[in-house]
C-alpha cells in the first residue's frame, strides 16, 4: 500500500519561508504525477500545485503562482513545495498526493488515488 508523508510544516512570520516534502514509501513513484492541495478551516480543499512524472507539466494556482514552487527528485520519491513570501491566508493544512501511475496530474482532488495524512502550515501576521 502506498504511502505519503508529509513533512515540513510549521509556524512562521508573514514574509517567512517553509519547504514541505513528501515521501512516497511505495516503488511507482517515478510514474506518478504528484501535487499540493490545502484546506483552511472552514474551507474545502484547494488546489495547490501539481508537476508531471519527469518533472514537467508544472501549474500552480493563481493565488500562490511567484511565491510557491513544487519540484521533484525520483530518486529519493519525494516531491516538494517550497513557499517564499508566506501571507496569513496561506494558513493551511497541507497535503500531497499522488496520481495513479502513468496518468498525468490534473488540479481536480478526485483525481488523485494516494493522499498523505497532512502536515500543518501557521503564518502568523
Amino acid at each position: 500500500q502506498v504511502q505519503l508523508v508529509e513533512s515540513g510544516g510549521g509556524l512562521v512570520q508573514a514574509g517567512g519561508s517553509l519547504r514541505l516534502a513528501c515521501v512516497d514509501s511505495g516503488r511507482t513513484f517515478g510514474v506518478k504525477g504528484m501535487a499540493w492541495f490545502r484546506q483552511a478551516p472552514g474551507k474545502e480543499r484547494e488546489f495547490v500545485a501539481r508537476i508531471g512524472r519527469s518533472g514537467d507539466n508544472i501549474y500552480y494556482a493563481d493565488s500562490v503562482k511567484g511565491r510557491f514552487t513544487i519540484s521533484r527528485d525520483n530518486a529519493k520519491n519525494t516531491v516538494y513545495l517550497q513557499m517564499s513570501s508566506l501571507k496569513p491566508e496561506d494558513t493551511a493544512v497541507y497535503y500531497c498526493a499522488a496520481s495513479p501511475p502513468f496518468k498525468m496530474p490534473t488540479e481536480w482532488a478526485h483525481d488523485y488515488a494516494s493522499w498523505g495524512q497532512g502536515t500543518q502550515v501557521t503564518v502568523s501576521s
